[in-house]
Protein backbone atom coordinates (compact mmCIF):
# COMPACT_ATOMS: atom_id res chain seq x y z
CA UNK A 1 0.00 0.00 0.00
CA UNK A 2 1.35 3.49 -0.97
CA UNK A 3 0.16 6.06 0.76
CA UNK A 4 -0.04 9.96 -1.17
CA UNK A 5 -0.46 12.98 0.32
CA UNK A 6 -1.28 16.48 -1.18
CA UNK A 7 -2.66 14.37 -4.26
CA UNK A 8 -4.44 17.48 -5.78
CA UNK A 9 -1.31 19.63 -5.81
CA UNK A 10 0.56 19.81 -9.35
CA UNK A 11 3.07 17.25 -7.89
CA UNK A 12 0.94 15.09 -6.40
CA UNK A 13 -1.31 15.09 -9.23
CA UNK A 14 1.28 14.43 -11.83
CA UNK A 15 2.32 10.91 -9.31
CA UNK A 16 -1.16 10.32 -8.72
CA UNK A 17 -1.45 9.69 -12.49
CA UNK A 18 1.40 8.08 -12.87
CA UNK A 19 1.41 5.53 -9.86
CA UNK A 20 -2.22 4.95 -11.26
CA UNK A 21 -0.74 3.69 -14.53
CA UNK A 22 2.00 1.21 -12.75
CA UNK A 23 1.14 0.49 -9.53
CA UNK A 24 -1.44 -2.61 -10.27
CA UNK A 25 1.96 -4.06 -12.64
CA UNK A 26 3.90 -3.90 -8.97
CA UNK A 27 0.58 -5.61 -7.28
CA UNK A 28 0.00 -2.13 -5.32
CA UNK A 29 -2.42 0.05 -4.01
CA UNK A 30 -2.79 3.08 -3.49
CA UNK A 31 -4.65 5.38 -0.72
CA UNK A 32 -4.64 9.84 -0.85
CA UNK A 33 -4.97 11.56 1.87
CA UNK A 34 -6.94 14.52 0.45
CA UNK A 35 -9.08 17.04 2.42
CA UNK A 36 -11.96 17.67 -0.33
CA UNK A 37 -12.13 14.61 -2.59
CA UNK A 38 -14.38 16.37 -4.72
CA UNK A 39 -11.72 17.46 -6.10
CA UNK A 40 -9.99 14.06 -7.43
CA UNK A 41 -12.05 13.22 -10.75
CA UNK A 42 -14.53 10.67 -10.51
CA UNK A 43 -12.48 7.57 -12.18
CA UNK A 44 -9.43 8.40 -9.44
CA UNK A 45 -11.86 8.13 -6.69
CA UNK A 46 -12.84 4.86 -8.36
CA UNK A 47 -9.32 3.54 -8.24
CA UNK A 48 -8.02 4.28 -4.51
CA UNK A 49 -8.60 4.52 -1.28
CA UNK A 50 -9.75 7.71 0.13
CA UNK A 51 -9.24 8.82 3.16
CA UNK A 52 -10.69 12.33 3.75
CA UNK A 53 -9.26 15.21 5.99
CA UNK A 54 -5.61 17.00 6.60
CA UNK A 55 -2.70 14.99 6.87
CA UNK A 56 -1.51 17.15 9.83
CA UNK A 57 -3.68 15.22 12.31
CA UNK A 58 -3.35 12.49 13.93
CA UNK A 59 -6.14 10.80 13.65
CA UNK A 60 -6.55 10.74 9.84
CA UNK A 61 -2.69 10.17 9.81
CA UNK A 62 -3.57 6.75 12.12
CA UNK A 63 -6.56 5.79 9.64
CA UNK A 64 -4.01 6.23 6.41
CA UNK A 65 -0.67 4.40 7.80
CA UNK A 66 -2.47 1.64 8.93
CA UNK A 67 -1.19 -0.97 6.04
CA UNK A 68 0.80 1.43 4.51
CA UNK A 69 4.12 0.03 3.06
CA UNK A 70 5.54 3.08 1.37
CA UNK A 71 4.61 7.06 2.08
CA UNK A 72 4.51 10.12 -0.66
CA UNK A 73 5.17 13.26 1.94
CA UNK A 74 4.48 16.61 0.93
CA UNK A 75 3.71 19.03 3.43
CA UNK A 76 1.33 21.69 1.66
CA UNK A 77 1.54 25.75 1.52
CA UNK A 78 -0.34 27.51 4.72
CA UNK A 79 -0.01 31.10 4.34
CA UNK A 80 -1.30 31.49 7.51
CA UNK A 81 1.10 29.22 9.21
CA UNK A 82 2.26 31.18 12.69
CA UNK A 83 6.05 30.16 11.58
CA UNK A 84 8.42 28.16 9.33
CA UNK A 85 8.38 25.94 12.07
CA UNK A 86 5.55 25.19 12.12
CA UNK A 87 4.61 25.06 8.41
CA UNK A 88 7.33 22.14 8.21
CA UNK A 89 8.57 20.12 11.18
CA UNK A 90 5.13 21.36 12.92
CA UNK A 91 3.08 20.17 10.09
CA UNK A 92 4.76 16.25 9.83
CA UNK A 93 5.51 15.41 13.68
CA UNK A 94 2.35 13.84 13.44
CA UNK A 95 3.13 11.88 10.92
CA UNK A 96 6.65 11.44 11.63
CA UNK A 97 5.25 9.93 14.86
CA UNK A 98 3.15 7.47 12.79
CA UNK A 99 5.67 6.30 11.01
CA UNK A 100 7.00 4.29 13.64
CA UNK A 101 3.32 3.19 15.23
CA UNK A 102 2.27 2.12 12.13
CA UNK A 103 5.72 0.31 10.80
CA UNK A 104 5.89 2.35 7.71
CA UNK A 105 8.74 1.37 5.93
CA UNK A 106 10.03 4.11 3.43
CA UNK A 107 9.09 7.36 3.18
CA UNK A 108 9.35 9.94 -0.01
CA UNK A 109 9.41 13.25 0.49
CA UNK A 110 9.80 16.64 -1.65
CA UNK A 111 12.67 18.84 -0.17
CA UNK A 112 14.83 21.22 -1.53
CA UNK A 113 18.41 21.76 -2.32
CA UNK A 114 20.65 23.90 -0.44
CA UNK A 115 21.96 21.33 2.22
CA UNK A 116 25.92 21.92 3.23
CA UNK A 117 26.09 25.38 1.04
CA UNK A 118 27.01 28.56 3.39
CA UNK A 119 23.56 29.86 3.30
CA UNK A 120 21.45 26.95 3.87
CA UNK A 121 20.97 28.05 7.57
CA UNK A 122 19.54 31.74 6.23
CA UNK A 123 17.39 30.37 3.76
CA UNK A 124 14.20 30.59 5.18
CA UNK A 125 11.63 27.90 3.73
CA UNK A 126 14.54 25.86 2.48
CA UNK A 127 15.84 25.55 5.98
CA UNK A 128 12.86 25.00 7.11
CA UNK A 129 12.19 22.27 4.89
CA UNK A 130 15.58 20.68 5.53
CA UNK A 131 14.81 20.68 9.11
CA UNK A 132 11.64 18.59 8.49
CA UNK A 133 13.61 15.77 6.40
CA UNK A 134 16.11 15.75 9.62
CA UNK A 135 12.44 15.17 11.90
CA UNK A 136 11.76 12.50 8.94
CA UNK A 137 15.49 10.85 9.32
CA UNK A 138 14.92 10.72 12.57
CA UNK A 139 12.20 8.05 13.09
CA UNK A 140 14.32 5.22 11.55
CA UNK A 141 12.23 4.99 8.14
CA UNK A 142 14.39 4.66 4.99
CA UNK A 143 13.95 7.94 3.82
CA UNK A 144 14.53 9.98 0.44
CA UNK A 145 14.11 13.83 0.19
CA UNK A 146 13.57 14.87 -3.23
CA UNK A 147 16.13 17.92 -3.33
CA UNK A 148 14.60 20.41 -5.92
CA UNK A 149 15.90 23.76 -6.96
CA UNK A 150 13.24 26.76 -8.47
CA UNK A 151 10.04 24.49 -10.12
CA UNK A 152 9.85 25.93 -13.49
CA UNK A 153 5.76 25.27 -12.75
CA UNK A 154 6.25 28.27 -10.94
CA UNK A 155 5.84 30.80 -13.89
CA UNK A 156 2.49 29.58 -14.34
CA UNK A 157 1.39 32.12 -11.52
CA UNK A 158 2.46 35.03 -13.79
CA UNK A 159 0.91 33.55 -17.20
CA UNK A 160 -1.75 36.53 -17.57
CA UNK A 161 1.44 39.27 -17.23
CA UNK A 162 3.54 36.85 -19.43
CA UNK A 163 0.51 36.44 -22.43
CA UNK A 164 -0.51 40.25 -22.23
CA UNK A 165 2.52 42.39 -20.78
CA UNK A 166 5.07 39.73 -22.12
CA UNK A 167 6.95 40.28 -18.52
CA UNK A 168 7.97 37.89 -15.89
CA UNK A 169 9.59 38.59 -12.87
CA UNK A 170 11.97 36.64 -10.05
CA UNK A 171 13.86 38.41 -7.66
CA UNK A 172 17.13 37.05 -8.76
CA UNK A 173 19.84 38.47 -11.12
CA UNK A 174 19.25 38.71 -14.46
CA UNK A 175 22.34 37.01 -16.02
CA UNK A 176 22.45 34.04 -12.65
CA UNK A 177 22.12 30.54 -14.24
CA UNK A 178 20.90 27.91 -11.62
CA UNK A 179 19.25 24.77 -12.34
CA UNK A 180 15.40 24.43 -12.20
CA UNK A 181 12.99 21.39 -12.71
CA UNK A 182 9.62 20.57 -13.76
CA UNK A 183 7.09 19.13 -11.42
CA UNK A 184 6.10 16.01 -13.78
CA UNK A 185 10.26 15.03 -13.44
CA UNK A 186 9.85 15.54 -9.72
CA UNK A 187 6.70 13.07 -9.63
CA UNK A 188 8.47 10.78 -11.61
CA UNK A 189 11.53 10.40 -9.61
CA UNK A 190 8.93 9.95 -6.45
CA UNK A 191 7.46 7.31 -8.51
CA UNK A 192 10.73 5.23 -9.34
CA UNK A 193 11.62 5.24 -5.51
CA UNK A 194 7.93 4.57 -4.13
CA UNK A 195 7.98 1.71 -6.58
CA UNK A 196 10.81 0.27 -6.42
CA UNK A 197 11.82 0.28 -2.74
CA UNK A 198 14.80 -2.08 -2.34
CA UNK A 199 17.10 1.35 -1.00
CA UNK A 200 17.36 1.97 2.44
CA UNK A 201 18.77 4.20 5.16
CA UNK A 202 18.22 7.98 4.64
CA UNK A 203 19.72 10.64 1.81
CA UNK A 204 19.13 13.07 -1.29
CA UNK A 205 17.44 12.72 -4.74
CA UNK A 206 18.63 15.73 -6.36
CA UNK A 207 16.37 16.79 -9.54
CA UNK A 208 18.19 19.15 -10.91
CA UNK A 209 16.79 19.45 -14.58
CA UNK A 210 18.89 19.26 -18.18
CA UNK A 211 20.26 22.26 -18.00
CA UNK A 212 21.52 25.38 -16.23
CA UNK A 213 19.80 28.43 -17.51
CA UNK A 214 19.87 32.47 -16.40
CA UNK A 215 16.61 34.63 -16.32
CA UNK A 216 17.58 36.16 -19.70
CA UNK A 217 17.92 32.58 -21.17
CA UNK A 218 14.65 31.72 -20.22
CA UNK A 219 13.49 35.21 -21.19
CA UNK A 220 15.13 34.25 -24.74
CA UNK A 221 13.28 30.32 -25.09
CA UNK A 222 9.84 31.88 -23.88
CA UNK A 223 9.88 34.40 -27.02
CA UNK A 224 10.61 31.75 -28.90
CA UNK A 225 7.91 29.37 -28.16
CA UNK A 226 5.66 31.77 -27.39
CA UNK A 227 6.13 33.72 -31.09
CA UNK A 228 6.07 36.84 -29.12
CA UNK A 229 8.89 39.02 -26.94
CA UNK A 230 9.03 37.83 -23.62
CA UNK A 231 11.03 39.60 -20.94
CA UNK A 232 12.65 39.65 -17.54
CA UNK A 233 12.18 42.11 -14.90
CA UNK A 234 14.28 41.74 -11.56
CA UNK A 235 11.87 42.34 -8.81
CA UNK A 236 13.77 43.98 -5.82
CA UNK A 237 13.24 42.20 -2.19
CA UNK A 238 11.34 44.86 -0.43
CA UNK A 239 8.72 44.27 -3.39
CA UNK A 240 8.40 41.02 -3.51
CA UNK A 241 7.94 41.41 0.54
CA UNK A 242 5.11 43.84 -0.34
CA UNK A 243 3.48 41.57 -2.71
CA UNK A 244 3.63 38.46 -0.45
CA UNK A 245 2.11 40.86 1.94
CA UNK A 246 -0.86 42.02 0.12
CA UNK A 247 -1.48 38.31 -0.36
CA UNK A 248 -2.16 38.09 2.75
CA UNK A 249 0.92 35.68 3.52
CA UNK A 250 1.51 36.02 7.56
CA UNK A 251 4.87 37.98 8.60
CA UNK A 252 7.25 35.18 9.44
CA UNK A 253 6.27 33.08 5.92
CA UNK A 254 6.87 36.83 3.92
CA UNK A 255 10.13 37.07 5.63
CA UNK A 256 11.06 33.15 5.07
CA UNK A 257 10.69 33.58 1.30
CA UNK A 258 12.45 36.34 0.90
CA UNK A 259 15.27 34.86 2.93
CA UNK A 260 15.28 31.81 0.45
CA UNK A 261 15.19 34.04 -2.66
CA UNK A 262 18.00 35.93 -1.18
CA UNK A 263 20.19 32.67 -0.23
CA UNK A 264 19.17 31.68 -4.11
CA UNK A 265 21.07 34.40 -5.47
CA UNK A 266 23.75 34.17 -3.26
CA UNK A 267 24.10 30.51 -4.33
CA UNK A 268 21.38 28.23 -2.73
CA UNK A 269 21.24 26.07 -5.17
CA UNK A 270 24.98 25.61 -7.34
CA UNK A 271 25.81 22.90 -4.39
CA UNK A 272 25.14 19.61 -6.17
CA UNK A 273 26.92 18.53 -9.41
CA UNK A 274 24.80 17.49 -12.65
CA UNK A 275 25.49 14.00 -12.99
CA UNK A 276 22.99 10.91 -15.24
CA UNK A 277 22.00 10.15 -11.86
CA UNK A 278 20.46 13.92 -10.76
CA UNK A 279 19.63 15.39 -14.20
CA UNK A 280 16.39 15.12 -15.10
CA UNK A 281 14.79 15.27 -18.72
CA UNK A 282 12.82 17.95 -18.85
CA UNK A 283 14.26 20.97 -20.57
CA UNK A 284 12.98 24.66 -20.26
CA UNK A 285 11.98 24.36 -24.05
CA UNK A 286 10.07 20.87 -23.97
CA UNK A 287 8.11 22.39 -20.61
CA UNK A 288 7.36 25.96 -22.29
CA UNK A 289 5.74 24.20 -25.41
CA UNK A 290 3.89 21.32 -23.38
CA UNK A 291 2.99 23.10 -20.40
CA UNK A 292 3.09 27.26 -20.43
CA UNK A 293 2.55 27.77 -24.42
CA UNK A 294 -1.07 25.70 -23.60
CA UNK A 295 -1.89 27.46 -20.66
CA UNK A 296 -1.05 30.73 -22.29
CA UNK A 297 -3.64 29.56 -24.95
CA UNK A 298 -6.27 28.61 -23.02
CA UNK A 299 -6.16 31.90 -20.82
CA UNK A 300 -6.06 34.05 -24.40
Amino acid sequence: MIVITAPTSRIGSRLLDTLLNEAPAHGEELRVIVRDPAKLPDAVRARVDVVTGSHDDPEVIDRAFAGADAVFWLAPPDPRAPSLDAAYSGFTRAAAKAFTAHAVGHVVGVSALGRGTPVASRAGHVTASLAMDDLIASTGVAYRALANPTFMDNLLRQVASIRDDGVFTDTVSADRSAPAAAARDIAAAAAGLLLDRSWTGTGEVPVLGPEDLSANDMARIMTDVLRRPVRYERQSLDDFRAQLTGHGFGDALVEGYVDMMRAKDNGLDDGVQRTPQTASPTTFRTWCEKVLEPAVRVQA
